[in-house]
């Protein structure tokens, strides 16, 4: 089979996104609200390190708007996940009742085609919000605003995101395997919300933990000293992009692996 070129991908891309933005919007009301929920979910998060630090000057050496740049640039991160690779959840169903023999059978790569299918377009709120809290905190930090910051911003926000899809991913293929695979998909999920934190408040294990097994310090602290503090940046913070993708490749091979030995018996 002829291998398919980037144009192609991101054609068919635009014209599943576009029948799904139409679908959602015929209900404007649920996503409308679904926007709003998601907005007032990480408002909660901002107000939670305000009470916080107005009883602490500084957690680990790390300032009120330091730790708010942190959560700014963790929702960034996982918002491709959100938006883009949330038909992961409705893996495991589709797995188990056979309904996803149907993917098998086009002449188009399986996990782009999958993936595809659905777009969230809520998170796109998320997104927002995130990028106002990175904007607000980055000032209030009086850090340089240059091109190459900006350059080197977008960078290692893209390469961070790749470490979410690559959890997500990763736990929604192990329904391949395993009857029930809500629960690995569901910490895989909820291991996010130890991003928004700078890994050195944790112990050496749990720090050597989120560092070298499950990377999720490399959804936003490891990235993240690249602008927060770039006269002292540690060296696995220059390797985040190289853990970003490597990270991601693995699961990509892990659910392609899986999808492939899929037989359609949902058992």
């Amino acid at each position: 089979m002829k291998r398919k070129s980037l144009g192609f991908y991101l054609r068919i891309y635009f014209k599943i996104l576009a029948q799904d933005l139409k679908s959602k919007m015929s209900y404007r009301a649920d996503f409308i609200i679904s926007t709003l929920g998601m907005i007032f979910t990480n408002l909660a998060g901002f107000v939670s390190f305000w009470v916080m630090f107005s009883n602490f000057p500084s957690i680990q050496g790390y300032s009120y708007y330091e730790i708010l740049f942190l959560y700014g640039f963790s929702i960034v991160s996982i918002t491709p996940a959100q938006c883009m690779f949330d038909n992961n959840w409705n893996l495991r169903q589709q797995v188990y009742s056979g309904d996803f023999i149907k993917y098998c059978f086009r002449p188009i790569n399986l996990f782009f085609y999958y993936e595809s299918e659905i777009f969230d377009a809520k998170g796109l709120g998320q997104l927002v919000f995130g990028i106002a809290t990175m904007i607000y905190s980055y000032n209030k930090l009086g850090l340089d605003v240059s091109a190459l910051n900006i350059v080197m911003t977008i960078i290692y926000l893209g390469t961070a995101s790749l470490i979410m899809i690559a959890l997500q991913t990763a736990g929604a293929a192990t329904c391949f395997w395993t009857h029930n695979s809500f629960y690995v998909l569901d910490l895989a999920f909820k291991l996010k919300d130890y991003a928004r934190y700078p890994v050195t408040i944790f112990s050496p294990v749990f720090r050597f933990l989120f560092t070298f097994i499950i990377p999720i310090a490399f959804i936003a602290y490891y990235p993240s000293q690249v602008i927060l503090r770039p006269a002292d940046v540690p060296l696995l913070s220059w390797l985040s992009p190289i853990v970003g993708i490597v990270f991601f490749f693995l699961a990509y091979k892990l659910w392609m692996y899986g999808a492939t030995k899929y037989n359609g018996t949902g058992s």
